[in-house]
């Protein structure tokens, strides 16, 4: 009676002891926001207030993009493309169940903690020999029979067990901002393939129109040649400008259908089945305001940074693993149950047993092993909050660099309407001189020339300022798939 009750008084101790214990190794604490106020050294002209001018954009500091910041495009075509791509894209579905495996692991590796319950049952044929027993009689061959339940518990006094739950639980947290990094990175290339189609497709018409026109100027200077007013190099002129203008069609259709079969993988779809709508940027509008998060705010809401930030929770919480693996492990196990050789007598109340037992296992000499492991566990760490820092950098790079991208392409845009309408005017004068016998063909096709590089190029600078638009709202990493979703 004395030892059973000290065995019950030895157990309370011990558990006793792992409540009040501790985890080992530090205790994870957030990297604090950068202390920066600006992306840009330098002022821009987003930042400045509203102007009269219509096409301007304007930056609203503090102000986060929307889920569904893709709807700023105002686009039925663009909304509908969206929607495929969230319900049919193959990445975001395994970032889905990746999200979900996380999340029970986390689940089972906590139900470690508790205390393990199991029922055990045999059913055997037994002989000893003298090794067992000695000198003593030696009892026939016999048959037994046993069953009852088993309870182990294994003492967390170090706080193992703790971090090995709170490193999956960070784990966990990775993986649910790595499937919000493939919501952004699915909705943005569906919006910026979508946006290349619609400027490829403008490209290709505007290609096709100066080949038209290339074909007109072919007519009307084989008829004046027919006059007699102009020599058969002004032909080889008119015939060497459409072949010239001939070589522009092909490579833009070809990026047309490279952009197309992309959007249709990123749907989820082969390409001979996307049935894509014909995306124009007539009908979409450029967002006049750009919600721009502050830099302190980045580091709470961009994807990759939350994941850089969890990772280096995981392996803090791995340095305790590590330092709690150098303490004795104790397990404390019990077990009750019938036993019996006699089928017929098993549930007796004399076929009764129980057991208790408490193990310590405590390292004395492993060869440096638990060390090492755990200053590995250290460098670990010391490498995820290198990683994490590097990647705040990255993303105030990335900010900077949309930001600078849309300033140009302001400029590029007024630039290349400019060049445009003086091109225009250009050849309408021209046209007109060569009409009332003042200037030859060659100036007319040079003139055409120009006219045609303004316009493709305005075209492209229209739609690189969506396309920068974008940029800008990935590079600010959005704010996750919220109702979205």
């Amino acid at each position: 009676m004395m030892r059973d009750r000290f065995a019950v008084a030895l157990v309370l101790a011990l558990a006793a002891t792992a409540v009040s214990g501790c985890a080992a190794g530090p205790d994870f604490v957030r990297p604090a926001a950068p202390e920066v106020q600006r992306y840009t050294q330098r002022r821009l002209a987003l930042e400045a207030p509203p102007t009269a001018d219509a096409s301007a954009q304007r930056l609203l500091p503090g102000e986060t993009p929307a889920a569904d910041w893709w709807r700023m495009f105002r686009s039925d075509a663009l909304d509908a493309v969206v929607q495929r791509a969230l319900a049919g894209n193959p990445t975001l579905a395994a970032a889905d169940g990746a999200l979900a495996q996380a999340r029970e692991l986390v689940q089972a590796q906590a139900g470690g903690l508790d205390p393990q319950v199991g029922l055990a049952g045999g059913i055997g044929r037994q002989k000893y020999g003298a090794e067992f027993l000695g000198t003593l009689p030696k009892p026939p061959p016999f048959t037994y029979f046993a069953v009852g339940p088993t309870v182990s518990y294994m003492l967390d006094y170090a706080g193992g067990g703790a971090r090995s739950v709170e490193r999956q639980a960070a784990l966990a947290s990775y993986q649910r901002h790595q499937r919000d990094a493939a919501y952004l990175a699915v909705t943005g290339n569906a919006v910026m393939l979508s946006l290349e189609i619609a400027s490829l497709r403008e490209q290709v018409a505007t290609a096709e129109s100066l080949l038209e026109q290339d074909r007109e100027n072919l007519k009307l200077v084989q008829l004046a040649f027919d006059a007699g007013s102009v020599s058969r190099l002004d032909i080889i002129s008119a015939q060497s400008q459409l072949a010239a203008d001939g070589t522009l069609l092909p490579p833009l259709r070809q990026q047309l259908a490279v952009a197309r079969h992309a959007l249709a993988i990123v749907l989820g779809v082969p390409p001979a089945n996307a049935a894509l709508p014909d995306f124009d940027l007539e009908r979409m509008a450029l967002p006049k305001s750009l919600p721009v998060a502050l830099p302190s705010e980045l580091a709470r809401q961009r994807p990759d940074i939350l994941a850089a930030e969890a990772q280096l929770h995981a392996a803090t919480a791995a340095v305790g693993i590590a330092d709690a693996n150098l303490y004795p492990h104790v397990t404390l196990t019990a077990s009750m149950g019938q036993q019996s050789t006699d089928l017929a007598h098993l549930f007796d109340r004399a076929s009764s047993v129980w057991g208790l037992a408490g193990g310590l296992v405590a390292p004395l000499f492993d060869g440096g092993t638990l060390h090492a492991r755990q200053r590995a566990a250290v460098d670990a760490m010391h490498v995820s909050a290198a990683h994490y820092e590097q990647t705040v950098l990255t993303a105030f790079g990335q900010v900077a660099d949309a930001l600078d991208a849309l300033e140009h392409d302001a400029e590029l845009l007024g630039a290349q309407a400019k060049a445009r309408d003086a091109a225009l005017a250009n050849l309408d004068l021209t046209r007109k001189s060569y009409r009332e016998g003042n200037v030859g063909v060659l100036q007319v096709l040079d003139a055409e020339r120009l006219q045609r590089q303004a316009q493709l190029g305005y075209v492209r600078a229209r739609a690189q300022r969506y396309l920068d638009t974008v940029q800008l709202v990935l590079a600010l990493g959005g704010s996750g798939p919220g109702s979205a979703d």
